[in-house]
């Protein structure tokens, strides 16, 4: 059942059935290092035995040996396992998160082009400064998405191997462990870093700071749509969709679910990339006692929120109502106030500078990366 909103978004991509899956798909892959093509299956562990073991491979590891004679698990330990699963899980979040930002950025991208001599009111400080384009403004959105899909194509997703203490001296009684390692990364099409990374988090900070800066695009999206569409100023409006926005004691309302939504995830994101920052700071030993244990709930929810988030952004900017004809009169309203750095005048489209060759720079840098 789902009850919080949006997570129905991301179903199957980070949930328990998701990490078992992973789970499994490590150990075949591990098993064929080993020189032995397994298929088993393994649809639920018991979470007592999760408790007990401290984390779910040990129940997962049982489970498969229970239904095969051959080797398996042998020279990996329990991180290598569920760190390399969660690269997993992360591999198919970031690329259906840049499917998403695609979208926003083909739909802003529109709406510069459209906009891009659309007067509006340029606001600093809360308060009228000089005039811009909407154009201009959907433009600075694009730049900051299309930085993030630079962002998330270079990420990289490698296998944890390192055995007990990141020796691989149990696999190297079986198997050469670096040739081992590199094929092991090549079964699940991740990468090999060359050393295990037990208490070295930079491939998790990455990944999280590279989701937390989606977030952060999304929310500044999100924060000007609710700004704007607020019923005084009336610039903009989230596209009606029937069913959405309705309050439960107040009939008038169409409320602008999918840019709170998103704002909500721009806010949530940064306390969950500082949470995998810390327990990076604490990766002490050769395996954390409790560090590493703490990253993977702030992991899941973080990769779950930007899927959710990347998914309501693509529909709230392809849905995107905008009143150029509202802008328009607010600015020449405004033009006394708009118009003072240069002295006044009385026609705010007169007065944009190089607004309009910075739409057409974004844009023309959208469409090279096309």
């Amino acid at each position: 059942m789902t009850v919080l909103p949006g997570s129905h978004r991301a179903a199957g991509l980070v949930d328990d059935e998701a990490l078992l899956r992973a789970l499994v798909e490590v150990e075949v892959a591990w098993a064929r290092v080993l020189g032995s093509s397994i298929s088993v299956s393994v649809s639920s562990v018991d979470p007592a035995e999760v408790e007990a073991a401290g984390n779910p491979v040990l129940p997962v590891v049982a489970a498969i040996r229970s239904q095969v004679s051959v080797p398996v698990h042998t020279g990996l330990t329990s991180q290598d396992v569920l760190d390399t699963a969660f690269m997993l899980l992360a591999r198919e979040v970031v690329s259906r998160v840049s499917l998403d930002l695609s979208r926003v950025a083909d739909a802003l991208a529109v709406l510069a082009e459209e906009h891009r001599s659309s007067v509006m009111a340029g606001r600093t400080l809360t308060q009228f400064a000089v005039p811009i384009t909407f154009g201009l403004k959907a433009a600075r959105w694009l730049t900051g998405v299309l930085d993030c899909l630079d962002a998330l194509g270079g990420l990289a997703f490698p296998v944890q191997c390192g055995g007990a203490a990141g020796t691989l001296s149990r696999a190297a009684t079986v198997v050469d462990p670096l040739a081992g390692a590199a094929s092991f990364a090549s079964f699940l099409g991740l990468s090999w870093p060359g050393m295990p990374w037990h208490t070295y988090r930079a491939p998790v900070t990455r990944l999280g700071d590279a989701l937390v800066g989606v977030c952060d695009v999304l929310g500044v999206i999100a924060g000007d749509v609710l700004t704007l569409g607020r019923p005084e100023i009336g610039e903009v409006s989230e596209g009606a969709v029937a069913g959405r926005g309705g309050s439960s004691t107040m009939p008038h309302k169409r409320n602008p679910v999918l840019a709170v939504l998103v704002n909500s995830a721009a806010l949530q994101a940064p306390g969950l990339g500082a949470q995998l920052h810390l327990c990076a700071s604490r990766a002490v030993d050769e395996r954390p006692d409790g560090a590493w244990h703490a990253e993977w709930p702030a992991l899941r929810s973080l990769l779950e929120l930007a899927v959710v988030a990347g998914s309501q952004a693509a529909e709230l900017v392809e849905g995107l109502e905008v009143h150029a004809d509202v802008m328009a009169r607010r600015a020449v309203g405004a033009a006394g106030e708009l118009l003072a750095e240069r002295g006044g005048g009385t026609d705010p489209g007169a007065y944009l500078g190089a607004a309009e060759q910075f739409v057409d720079a974004v844009v023309r840098r959208w469409r090279d990366g096309r």
